[in-house]
């Protein structure tokens, strides 16, 4: 009875339905009780297969004669709605009995009318106001039965739900009569589609490492790692006794329980039992950020069993970094978590407050890590098409897809349009092709892609963008969020929103001119080549004095520009000098924020200048990544100061535990300390680009990754200066090997290497020395 994802192409995958869109009578409203629908039926053809094709307004859970269908979660999933709706597949064969069964759908209100926004202003029935369920049952012979007028509906036992709020359950209204008919609702069925990605799934429980009671009685228990999912527990009891459930990232100083970080969002559930023995309960249509949680029992009751369930779309790895530093070690996994905890349909910047939005911003600079470390082809293609559907007639990207503002402009204007952000819609294409070899993500999403860079040069009318400074109007950008300053009595310098944007609009365009190039668009390929041609030399004229320091003289514009090669050839030097002291003026302390970051340490490693890369990245003071480990973080956290040195929380109003932008740190790890990358030139990984760039101190290490022709292995230890690395590539996957200055007499499996070697499939051993500093 497995869920069955549609595959990805271009073409919207969907199928003729029999069953109308029905909307239960007994529904009275968003943030009322949720409802099921029902229906009893005769079925005699014992043995045959037959399949359920069901779709919701809403989340939904079916069950067949009392029994769950799949075990899939927050279907039918997220997406604009209005644009379009997953349907999902099961073979329910097995569930079915001759003579009389009965079917049961039950629906709450879920992304599509749970108030979705922050605080007080938050949007009630963003995608529409009504809850309903389509679905057919398909024997060998057609329709067995669909969803129709005759179906009955009643009440749950689920008073209240919300993707924010959580859930309150009496259990004492389970099994509730079918009260109320159903309604059939005007639905376009076009709008439904096979769902596009794997179901968010279940992850293994975790047990608690610990538990406590604060001074109130109740009792607080650590699950030892931050999660997205929910508490599952086992209690027993007397009818009517109660049992909440609140959450926390975090505790403050003397373990007290704090979760004023999530802000208006409830994020908990209460659940009253029926009395009847051991009663086992989890919420069924919400989710939560958290690893501690508080349990408050009113009444005669007890916990029995108790574990935290996380859930992810992408729940398996594919791909693993481990060093000879533990707390780099442990970094690597806090980035898997926080990926998992996000990828929940959409990748979001959190999982815990009234937020929880696919910020593309976010995605775009973690797009390549979350490939590295889980099969993140289908997901982000998903999401791609969110982003497609909310991207405005001017051009302009939503700062996050799905997008509620979109349909709601009113109460959020101008929620479109930041560079860095609506790059997105170019750069996580480009990734998938990569990646993946994937063509047919390029061609879809050709068209936004232009619209978007069109936009961009409009902003100002030319190759440098100067955006507004208020949040809103036209071309705002946030430019490099986050970005951390030092101390505020003289602070370290910070990149311009002009800067910032007018790098992103050359990587932008730049890009589109290579992806004109693989699809065969020769024209467009010509006109973006010399856009990025107009917009390099206007970059070095307005930001690059003659002495080659950058306008702003900070981290994030230094590591962009030379990433990215805008900084000319007569300037290199002199530039590079400017990078090394901005970096040690530092301390060796990170100077970047959402933009800079990804950019920071594969530009060192790319100019050489592997010793700035090896002291920033190991240095454990705030603001940098081994920081947050040496503090206890499980997950990435949004700010590099988001716990002070004492415990503190640092401004709860906007502070996540669980953001996973930093996390893109780990494609430096792959790419550059691992030594290996997916080819452009021979995307899918048929070409690996093999030039490890070594950091002593971190051996040995070992990495691998999981890819469509089998599994890729690299790993090295120092010994002394010199460097034995080892590399295994599966069949269909060849790399090539170019000896850099870093690569001082290398030999390649025991023969000298000079020139460019290509490595067949198979196991290969490079041993070189690395140069003196």
């Amino acid at each position: 009875m497995n869920f069955q994802p549609a595959a990805i192409s271009g073409d919207r995958v969907s199928r003729a339905w029999s069953g109308d869109m029905i909307a239960p009578l007994s529904d009275r409203g968003q943030g009322t009780a949720a409802s099921f629908v029902s229906k009893t039926f005769d079925h005699e053809g014992a043995g045959l297969p037959i399949e359920l094709f069901i779709s919701a307004l809403g989340l939904y859970r079916c069950f067949i004669n009392g029994t769950r269908v799949g075990n899939d979660v927050l279907t039918p999933g997220w997406t604009n709605y209005d644009d379009r709706i997953a349907y999902q597949r099961y073979d329910i064969s097995k569930l079915l009995k001759p003579g009389r069964n009965r079917i049961e759908i039950w629906l709450a209100d879920g992304w599509y009318r749970s108030p979705i926004m922050w605080g007080a202003k938050a949007i009630p029935n963003c995608w529409g106001d009504r809850i309903g369920a389509i679905a057919d049952l398909v024997g060998p012979s057609g329709p067995l039965l669909s969803t129709d007028t005759t179906w009955q509906s009643g009440p749950l036992p689920i008073l209240k739900s919300g993707i924010y709020f959580g859930e309150i359950f009496d259990a004492r209204l389970e099994n509730a009569a079918e009260t109320h008919g159903v309604e059939r609702l005007p639905f376009d069925k076009g709008l439904l589609v096979a769902h596009e990605t794997a179901a968010v799934r279940e992850l293994q429980p975790l047990a608690p490492i610990d538990s406590w009671s604060d001074d109130e009685g109740r009792t607080i228990y650590d699950f030892g790692q931050n999660a997205g999912g929910y508490v599952r527990y086992r209690v027993r009891g007397a009818g009517g006794a109660e049992v909440r459930v609140e959450h926390a990232e975090v505790l403050g100083p003397d373990r007290h329980f704090d979760n004023r970080n999530y802000r208006a969002a409830a994020a908990h559930t209460l659940y009253t039992l029926r009395g009847d023995g051991d009663e086992t309960y989890a919420p069924h249509f919400t989710f939560h950020g958290f690893r501690y949680a508080r349990v408050t029992i009113n009444g005669n009751a007890k916990i029995v069993e108790i574990a935290s369930i996380p859930i992810s779309s992408v729940p398996e790895p594919a791909g693993g970094f481990t060093s000879g530093n533990s707390l780099v070690n442990r970094l690597v996994q806090n980035t898997i978590w926080s990926q998992r905890a996000n990828f929940v349909e959409v990748p979001t910047d959190c999982p815990q407050r009234d937020e929880r939005l696919g910020w593309t911003g976010d995605a775009q600079v973690f797009a390549a890590t979350a490939c590295w470390l889980s099969d993140s082809q289908s997901f982000l293609s998903k999401y791609l098409r969110d982003v497609m559907a909310d991207q405005r007639e001017d051009g302009a990207v939503s700062h996050f897809s799905p997008d509620p503002t979109r349909l709601h402009p009113a109460d959020f204007p101008g929620y479109a349009g930041s560079t860095g952000w609506g790059d997105a819609i170019v750069v996580i294409p480009w990734v998938l092709y990569t990646h993946y070899g994937n063509r047919a993500v390029l061609s879809e999403c050709l068209d936004p892609m232009v619209r978007w860079v069109d936009f961009v040069w409009s902003i100002s009318d030319g190759p440098i963008v100067r955006p507004p400074s208020h949040w809103g109007a036209r071309g705002f950008t946030f430019g490099d969020w986050l970005q951390p300053v030092g101390d505020n009595r003289k602070p370290r310098p910070t990149i311009a929103d002009d800067c910032a944007a007018t790098i992103y609009h050359f990587i932008s365009t730049d890009l589109l001119a290579r992806i004109a190039a693989v699809l065969g668009e020769e024209a467009l390929e010509e006109q973006m080549k010399r856009r990025a041609g107009e917009i390099r030399l206007a970059f070095a004229n307005e930001f690059i004095t003659p002495a080659g320091r950058l306008a702003h003289n900070d981290q994030t514009s230094y590591a962009l520009a030379f990433l990215y090669d805008l900084i000319p050839a007569e300037h290199r030097q002199a530039a590079q000098q400017h990078f090394r002291k901005v970096i040690i003026d530092a301390d060796y302390k990170i100077g970047t924020g959402f933009i800079g970051t990804p950019a920071l340490l594969p530009a060192l490693t790319k100019l050489g200048m592997d010793d700035l890369a090896e002291k920033v990245f190991l240095q454990e003071d705030v603001p940098g990544w081994l920081y947050q480990v040496s503090k206890g973080a499980t997950t990435i956290w949004e700010r590099w100061d988001s716990m002070a040195p004492d415990g503190t929380i640092y401004e709860p109003d906007m502070n996540s535990y669980n953001h996973y932008a930093y996390g893109a740190v780990c494609q430096w790890l792959f790419e550059c300390v691992a030594g290996i990358s997916p080819s452009p030139e021979a995307a899918g990984f048929a070409e690996v680009i093999v030039d490890p760039a070594p950091i002593p101190s971190l051996s040995p290490v070992s990495a691998y990754h999981d890819i469509s022709q089998g599994r890729i292995e690299a790993g090295w230890h120092c010994t002394g200066s010199e460097i034995t690395y080892v590399l295994t590539l599966p069949e269909g996957c060849v790399g090539r090997f170019r000896p850099g200055r870093r690569h001082q007499n290398p030999t390649l499996n025991g023969e000298p290497v000079f020139e460019d070697a290509v490595l067949p499939p198979g196991t290969h051993r490079l041993v070189f020395s690395l140069p003196d500093s």
